[in-house]
């Protein structure tokens, strides 16, 4: 790949070594394309181990306990729920565990240990005996996503030129969208073809019920081992490297990427953004500063709403939300198959944009087109239109947010916070999106008892609405810039 010269501060032109900086940010990625993967293989096992594990006999048996009763965990809707959630449980414990850690042990040590964590959580899910089991090893390979969703991201952008940033922070939403879309693939192909007027006492005693949905799973440890390997082999984030002292180490990073003087300057300019007092630590009070404080709401926000556009419920009750529009088990898993290809369309859209475009004119279009087909779809189920209309208002849906919310919110988390506070705050915002996403998946369900499938959609479409204001009140413009200059933009 031919370099691409820019200026940098010494007055010279740097030519960038864009393969290494390609090859570095790949492999980063690849704890995307796990993070995609793991997480969505579940909607296409879902018919199947929820029938081998009865969840009916088990909603029974919790309902003798007071405390599943507190917690809403004694109907079938609500333990079809936990299933699908319990993993943003761990997620949340992985995001906020990655931001100190890597701020204390580095970037790298952390995406080698969240490669294990996915290798080892998808052969005890695949295997689990029961559904206490499934649960606890589902939520160890949530620790593993939500240290991915923090690290990857976070290292890409702390390695990449600032002329591309936004392109490589989007490769990692990319990868995400490969790995949602091969994990699509393998259910289709691992799954045998099941009659339409299958009992759940059919599905269960089939070969998709029995083995079907664990291998499933059990793939995931596939690429994880790969990412595991290929981990050790990265550097360092030069930014972490200069915040803990290792200037040296810094420069060897930068240089080979693009060459001395580049080295020099940067590590410069990294310095000048970083107190002395604060190298290596991060106190507490610093993430109460007023200026500090207005970033990290914004970073929390736009998190939020990245969930809370509804979207993933498309990924992750597939089949309920095709079900109710008229489809059966094996139409609903090409459907979902179709639902990667498109995201996965528009994701490469946001690939080719997002430097160009900007990061805010993307998240405008996407809460406007979200909220849009959000609406068409609330009114189709409204008017108990069946099939192709729902396909393709969900559609429209998934490529809104797939070259928007779902790339750029990642961009945007991973450029606004300062240096000093990058990790520990990348962390925090982490979490809020992990909270946001626990509390939509969980819900799901019971909305769409209670309210109907189609009024939950038009939810989703008023909080996009709010996110559209949001942006344009709040949300900075951020292509084209040195992480050192957004931070003196939003913090000077």
């Amino acid at each position: 790949m031919d370099a691409v010269p820019v200026p940098v501060q010494t007055g010279m032109h740097t030519r960038y070594n864009m393969v290494f900086v390609w090859l570095i940010c790949l492999v980063a990625a690849l704890g995307g394309l796990l993070f995609g993967w793991d997480w969505v293989v579940i909607g296409g096992a879902k018919p199947f181990f929820e029938p081998y594990f009865n969840l009916a006999q088990i909603a029974e048996q919790w309902g003798r306990h007071p405390l599943a009763r507190m917690l809403g965990l004694n109907t079938e809707a609500s333990l079809s729920g936990w299933a699908n959630s319990c993993a943003l449980l761990g997620c949340l414990a992985g995001a906020i565990v990655a931001g100190g850690l890597s701020d204390k042990f580095g970037r790298k040590r952390l995406l080698i240990l969240s490669a294990f964590l996915f290798a080892v959580s998808s052969l005890l899910t695949g295997w689990a005996g029961s559904f206490n089991q499934f649960i606890v090893w589902r939520m160890l390979g949530g620790v593993a996503i939500g240290m991915a969703s923090n690290l990857s991201p976070l290292y890409i952008a702390e390695v990449a030129p600032a002329e591309v940033r936004g392109r490589l922070v989007t490769l990692n939403q990319l990868t995400i969208v490969f790995g949602i879309l091969a994990a699509q693939l393998f259910n289709v192909t691992i799954a045998q073809r099941v009659p339409d007027n299958a009992t759940a006492q059919m599905i269960a005693d089939s070969w998709n019920g029995q083995y079907g949905w664990r291998w499933m799973f059990t793939l995931v440890a596939l690429p994880s081992l790969l990412f595991f390997i290929f981990a050790f082999f990265v550097p360092e984030s030069p930014r972490w490297l200069v915040k803990n002292g290792q200037d040296d180490l810094a420069r060897r990073v930068l240089t080979r990427i693009g060459g001395q003087a580049y080295a020099e300057a940067g590590t410069a300019d990294i310095k000048r953004t970083i107190a002395v007092e604060e190298v290596a630590r991060v106190p507490f009070r610093a993430l109460l500063e007023r200026k500090m404080v207005r970033i990290l709401l914004i970073g929390c926000a736009l998190a939020v709403l990245q969930q809370w556009s509804g979207i993933n419920v498309l990924f992750n009750y597939a089949e309920n939300i095709f079900k109710n529009a008229g489809f059966g088990v094996n139409t609903i898993l090409l459907f979902i198959v179709i639902t990667g290809l498109v995201n996965m369309v528009f994701t490469f859209l946001a690939l080719g944009t997002v430097d160009h475009w900007g990061r805010r004119s993307l998240m405008l279009f996407g809460c406007a087109g979200i909220a849009v087909s959000h609406l068409l779809m609330g009114g189709a189920y409204a008017m108990e239109w069946k099939g192709l209309p729902v396909l393709v208002f969900a559609l429209a849906a998934i490529g809104c947010y797939g070259m928007s919310l779902a790339p750029v919110t990642w961009v945007l988390i991973s450029e606004i916070f300062p240096n000093r506070i990058r990790g520990t705050a990348i962390s925090i915002a982490v979490s809020s999106l992990w909270i946001a996403c626990f509390l939509l998946t969980y819900t799901f369900p019971l909305l769409e008892r209670s309210i109907g499938t189609g009024n939950t959609f038009w939810i989703y479409a008023g909080i996009c609405a709010v996110g559209f204001v949001f942006i344009r009140a709040f949300v900075p413009e951020t292509k084209g810039k040195s992480l050192e200059d957004i931070e003196r933009q939003l913090v000077d």
